[in-house]
C-alpha cells in the first residue's frame, strides 16, 4: 500500500495540507499503540506498523520536495541516489553561478554574494514555471512518462540549485 492510499487521497504532487493533517490526526488516535496495550501482541505489532507507517507518510506527503521525490520512485522514473543524471545542459549554465561562487570562497565580496543569490532564485522559479502546469494539473490515470520525466529533470535540477545554495549559505555575512 502506497502512502497515497493509505491516507485514502490521490496521487498529486499538490495536496490540500489542511485534509492532509486531519487525516494524520484521525490515523494517528486510531492506530496509537498506547490504545492497544490490552489487544494480543499480533495486534499492539500491527498497530505498532500503522503508527510507523501514518508518521512516515505524512513526513513525505507533507513535504513538496519528498513528495515529488516518492511519486517519481514509485513511477520507477527516478532511480536510485547517484544513478540520475543531471542534463548537460543545465551544468553548463551553472557554471555562470559556480564561478562566483568559488571566488567568494577565497574573497566575500556582498555585491557578488546577493547577485549569486539573486540569479538562484530566478533560476528555480523559471524551473518551476517550465513544470508548473504539470505539477497544478497531474492525474495519476492521465498522466504519461513524458510529463513525469520532465518533473523528474525539475527535481534533479532543483536538488543541484539546493546543494548550491547551501554552500552560498557557508559564505553569507
Amino acid at each position: 500500500m502506497n502512502y497515497f492510499e493509505f491516507y485514502g487521497i490521490p496521487v498529486s504532487f499538490k495536496v490540500d495540507e489542511a485534509a492532509l493533517r486531519k487525516q494524520f490526526y484521525a490515523l494517528s488516535k486510531k492506530y496509537h499503540p498506547d490504545f492497544y496495550t490490552l489487544a494480543t501482541d499480533e495486534e499492539q505489532a500491527e498497530a505498532l506498523r500503522l503508527s510507523t507507517l501514518n508518521n512516515e507518510a505524512y513526513k513525505v506527503l507533507n513535504d513538496f520536495d519528498k513528495r515529488m521525490q516518492y511519486i517519481l520512485k514509485e513511477k520507477e522514473i527516478l532511480g536510485e541516489e547517484g544513478k540520475n543524471e543531471i542534463p548537460q545542459d543545465f551544468l553548463m549554465e551553472m557554471m555562470d553561478i559556480n564561478e562566483p561562487l568559488m571566488e567568494l570562497q577565497f574573497d566575500f565580496d556582498e555585491k557578488v554574494y546577493n547577485k549569486t543569490v539573486q540569479q538562484l532564485k530566478e533560476k528555480e522559479d523559471t524551473l518551476y514555471n517550465s513544470i508548473a502546469d504539470i505539477i497544478e494539473n497531474y492525474s495519476d490515470e492521465a498522466s504519461d512518462n513524458t510529463a513525469l520525466e520532465k518533473v523528474k529533470s525539475y527535481y534533479l535540477k532543483k536538488r543541484y540549485l539546493l546543494r548550491i545554495a547551501e554552500n552560498l549559505d557557508k559564505f553569507a555575512p
